[in-house]
């Protein structure tokens, strides 16, 4: 499929214009930002892209004050007594200061032992902690896709995590290849599993249409629910 990327100003609303191989257009507001996104044929022209969004803009504010108003993690520092997130658990950070390789672990069910060189900068610290939930969602993800792809039929070939700032997930069709937003290691395992299953579905259909949702209410009936939960989780800094 062929694409080509654009930007147009419709009011104070900027919106990227993705040109495809489609014959209906599709509009998304994505979080955290609340940045808009229209899929539009390739041959139509800006003025009636403009008149679509125009049309779609009070349900464009309203998605976008959501993402807004959702809770954010404050910037992280990395000190004793700060509260971070693993597998939908809230835990307070104990800092550890030694020379030796840098570890994580937790202890009594309530503490993140972060055991680091006394002259580790910030940055390093936050390294520490995106290789530990990178590890972590190697771990956990075969086994969830292996039992979705058996109770689905469907086959990924190949799947990868990266730190996303506007999606929890993302897939490439032709490829059978879906990406996990590294964020997720610190969410509840149901939501994990619901990221899955929603790229999944993209291998039986592209868009987010009737059909794509009601694929969702095959497989997974509470779906809705847990994207709910997801959405008002609070989201990086």
């Amino acid at each position: 499929m062929s694409i080509k990327e654009k930007q147009i100003q419709v009011l104070d609303l900027t919106i990227d214009v993705v040109k495809k191989d489609i014959k209906n257009m599709h509009l998304a507001v994505y979080p955290p930002t609340g940045r808009i996104r229209i899929a539009t044929p390739k041959d139509l022209n800006d003025e009636a892209i403009r008149l679509f969004a125009i049309s779609k803009i009070r349900w464009i504010k309203k998605h976008q004050k959501n993402f807004y108003e959702q809770l954010r993690e404050t910037s992280r520092e990395y000190i004793d007594g700060e509260s971070h997130y693993f597998d939908g658990k809230r835990y307070l950070l104990r800092v550890i200061e030694r020379y030796g390789k840098p570890e994580l672990k937790i202890k009594n069910k309530t503490y993140i032992e972060l055991h680091v060189s006394p002259k580790a900068t910030i940055a390093a610290k936050e390294k520490v902690f995106n290789e530990w939930y990178r590890d972590h969602l190697k771990e956990i993800v075969p086994d969830i896709l292996k039992i979705w792809e058996e109770k689905t039929g469907l086959n990924c070939e190949h799947w990868d995590i990266k730190k996303m700032r506007t999606k929890w997930g993302s897939c490439n069709i032709e490829k059978r290849k879906i990406l996990l937003n590294l964020e997720l290691a610190k969410k509840p395992r149901h939501c994990l599993e619901y990221v899955i299953v929603h790229e999944l579905m993209h291998f039986f259909e592209r868009n987010h249409n009737d059909n794509f949702r009601s694929l969702l209410d095959k497989f997974m009936p509470n779906w809705k629910t847990y994207k709910r939960e997801l959405d008002d989780l609070p989201v990086a800094y």
